[in-house]
């Protein structure tokens, strides 16, 4: 998302369709939105989505993006602040608040009002800078995407009791609660905002999630990179250490992010937390593990201790 400095008499809209245009009609993009500009309460921003960041970079690297930009220098629309990246899973960038929203049907009207409200009241807290909404009439969803100086004071505004107050007529126009983009952590901890208040995945749910990836990376490398080091000469000592380097490695980088995937609604602290996602997602783990103790079990080949006696 691209924030904009704009003259009181420019056409906005009409260049920031043509920045929209060089997004769409580069490889990848999955649709771009024009914020909505009224008596100044937002941020005149534009939003582009991608199906991943190396195609978000090459839009931005192209010369279909610069040469949009070189024309609304020449008008005099300068970005006011660098291009915001907000990606599924992760936090957004230190101070920047992303939040969507599913409008009631023929309530945009009053959505907006709200947001004004909601707006004005975030404008008297220190470090603001800005708020961008983006608004789907055809969908009827939006998205609001507010900036302040540090991430100290963006928790200050969030869980202000201003904010509160101003959020039960935001409320009334949504077909649900907003959500808060949330981020997970390499270790199967889920973390968001929600109405003021940081939650994050109850412990049993990362635990488990923890053990199910535990368990099948210990027992392949012991059976594989456990005799490779013996094979080298290397002490018992220095070989479980360096096959702890190597667990926890491929489990904060690449595994623990993979498996938890497919747990991101089971191990959401807001979406997750109901009775039958509970059951659902526990029960599925409990079955995985049963697989991952059936195939070592079974599988002579994966035995490290059978291998080891050899």
């Amino acid at each position: 998302m691209s924030v904009f400095h704009t003259r009181p008499d420019g056409d906005f809209a009409g260049w920031a369709t043509t920045l929209a245009t060089s997004a769409t009609d580069s490889e990848g993009c999955l649709g771009a939105a024009v914020s909505a500009v009224a008596d100044g309460h937002f941020d005149p921003a534009v939003a582009a989505t991608f199906v991943d960041e190396e195609a978000l970079d090459r839009w931005l690297d192209s010369a279909g993006h610069a040469a949009a930009l070189e024309a609304g220098r020449a008008h005099g629309w300068l970005p006011a602040a660098p291009v915001i990246e907000l990606v599924d899973g992760r936090s957004p960038p230190p101070g920047v608040g992303a939040f969507r929203h599913d409008i009631v049907a023929g309530a945009v009207g009053d959505f907006v009002a709200a947001q004004h409200v909601l707006t004005d009241a975030a404008s008297g807290f220190g470090g603001y800078e800005g708020t961008a909404l983006f608004v789907d009439e055809q969908r009827v969803t939006s998205l609001s995407v507010l900036r302040f100086r540090t991430e100290r004071q963006l928790a200050a505004w969030v869980s202000s009791g201003r904010r509160s107050e101003a959020l039960a007529g935001l409320r009334s126009s949504l077909t649900h609660d907003f959500e808060a983009m949330a981020s997970t952590t390499a270790f199967g901890t889920t973390v968001r905002t929600d109405r003021g208040r940081i939650l994050q995945t109850p412990n049993w749910k990362s635990a488990m999630m923890v053990l199910l990836v535990l368990y099948p990376t210990v027992m392949t490398l012991s059976r594989f990179l456990g005799p490779t080091l013996d094979r080298v000469g290397a002490q018992p000592w220095l070989a479980l250490w360096m096959s702890q380097v190597v667990s926890v490695t491929l489990m904060q980088w690449w595994l623990m992010p993979w498996a938890s995937r497919p747990f991101r609604r089971w191990l959401d602290p807001v979406d997750g937390s109901n009775w039958r996602s509970n059951v659902a997602g526990a029960g599925t783990v409990l079955l995985l593990y049963l697989l991952c103790l059936a195939v070592f079990a079974n599988v002579t080949w994966l035995q490290f201790w059978d291998y080891a006696d050899a």
